[in-house]
């Protein structure tokens, strides 16, 4: 059977189609309809705004095909939205370790996701998830540098078929407050496939590997799936924000 994600080979066109609801948001959407029946029949007038409402959160749980690019030593973005941070950091101690991380700075790239952004995470490479870590915590700006050390997150840490570790964390901000995993460790992954979401607006971080070097720039959009942001050997990536 071909994947959902990709095209069948063989065809010479692909044709565009409306994003498919994640079951995950349906009950959401099904929450919003109804509650704008009750509104219709009580307050009317508030019917087109809370038609507008219910559009917005079958929006926000949208869940687009992707086509993930395919190649040796890449790192695909794992969320859609902004880079808003490049940065040398100290690799958190959930993710460390002789089997894990390692020890000491890694190069971590930061990809905010705000509530118009698609929300579904996905694997940066293919692999075997070796660390599923939930931190409860704050809800401060998910934006902000100290999001990684105090906000409610989860640290993913998966192991190529390499043997290459690579490590990104969920975290939550001002309005997300849940964190939901479709993984858990021993769980064998594609590169592109569907790990997690964040409800609503929030950040995902992904630590580079010594070895790797960064493919994308500060203001740059990144797609969860398609987007590479890392990759073995390759040249490193400028660029300014306009």
């Amino acid at each position: 059977m071909a994947s959902l994600d990709k095209p069948e080979i063989g065809t010479t066109t692909v044709k565009w189609r409306f994003p498919s609801v994640h079951p995950e948001g349906r009950k959401y959407v099904l929450i919003a309809l109804v509650l704008t029946f009750i509104i219709w029949l009580v307050w009317d007038f508030l019917t087109w705004p809370m038609l507008g409402l219910t559009l917005w959160v079958a929006a926000f749980f949208r869940d687009p095909v992707r086509v993930t690019p395919e190649g040796e030593g890449l790192i695909t973005s794992p969320a859609d939205g902004l880079v808003t941070m490049i940065q040398r950091v100290p690799i958190p101690p959930e993710m460390a370790g002789p089997d894990g991380l390692g020890e000491g700075e890694l190069e971590r790239v930061s990809i905010f996701m705000s509530v118009f952004d698609v929300h579904i995470n996905r694997t940066p490479i293919a692999g075997t998830i070796r660390r599923v870590v939930y931190i409860s915590g704050k809800f401060l700006n998910a934006d902000l540098d100290k999001a990684s050390e105090e906000n409610e997150r989860q640290h993913v840490l998966v192991e190529g078929r390499d043997g290459r570790m690579v490590g990104f964390t969920q975290i939550a901000g001002l309005v997300a407050r849940r964190i939901v995993s479709f993984v858990k460790p021993g769980d064998m992954i594609a590169t592109g496939q569907r790990v997690g979401l964040i409800r609503f607006g929030s950040r995902v971080d992904v630590y580079l590997p010594a070895d790797c070097v960064c493919q994308v720039a500060l203001g740059q959009r990144a797609v969860a799936g398609e987007t590479v942001i890392g990759r073995f050997g390759g040249t490193p990536v400028t660029g300014v924000s306009q």
